[in-house]
Order: C-alpha cells, then sequence, then structure tokens
C-alpha cells in the first residue's frame, strides 16, 4: 500500500505539473506555473486510488486468488456435491496431521465416502 501511495502521490503530482508547466502552460490569475496548492487535492486522490488499488491486489495474491481449479474438485463424486451432498476438505499443512487417524475419525462419524486428493 505504500508503494501504491506512494507511486499515486508522485503520478499526479507529475501529471498536473506536466500539463500544467510544460504542456499547456496558461497564465490564470498571475499564478505560477507551479502552483502546488492547487494541486493538493488531485494528489491526495490519487495517493488514495493507488493504495486501494494496491491492497486489494495485493490482498488478492496473498490469498492466492483467483483460483480456478481446487485439487479437490478430482475427488470421485465430487459433481454430487452440489446436488444432493457435501465435501468436507481437510488439508494436511498441520505438521501434527495424521492421514490414517483422520480418515478413520470421519469413518466413525458415517461418512459416505472418504478419499484422498493431492494436490
Amino acid at each position: 500500500m505504500l508503494g501504491g501511495g506512494i507511486t499515486g502521490f508522485i503520478g499526479g503530482y507529475a501529471l498536473q505539473y506536466w500539463v500544467s508547466a510544460i504542456a499547456y502552460p496558461l497564465n490564470i490569475g498571475g499564478r505560477p506555473f507551479n502552483s502546488w496548492v492547487s494541486f493538493i487535492p488531485i494528489t491526495f486522490e490519487t495517493t488514495v486510488l493507488l493504495s486501494a488499488f494496491a491492497a486489494v491486489f495485493g490482498m488478492l495474491m496473498m490469498n492466492g486468488l483467483p483460483r480456478p481449479h481446487h485439487p479437490v474438485m478430482n475427488a470421485p463424486n465430487f459433481e454430487a456435491a452440489s446436488r444432493d451432498r457435501y465435501f468436507l476438505c481437510i488439508q494436511a499443512r498441520d505438521r501434527r496431521f495424521d492421514r490414517q487417524a483422520t480418515a478413520d475419525f470421519l469413518r466413525t462419524l458415517n461418512a459416505t465416502e472418504v478419499s484422498e486428493v493431492e494436490g
């Protein structure tokens, strides 16, 4: 977000400076071409805009989104998940995870099917 904010600040100010002082200079009321006081609102808005974009895209990237395909979709009979059943996906990322104990526990709960999916 900080990088997006700094980029928005510099980009917004540079764009206004370039337009007002270099590309299309107009003498309005005797003001100098580089009238930084009048550049503050747009500079603030571009700072907020690019910070928000950086926050949203950073959040999506950190969450691993969008993920168009999840490995659990390779499970047998997955197509019935939205019709008459539901799936419980237990990920094995924890170092204390025991594959056999978890499968046995799910079978004691009268699970219809317990399958392992690699992904």
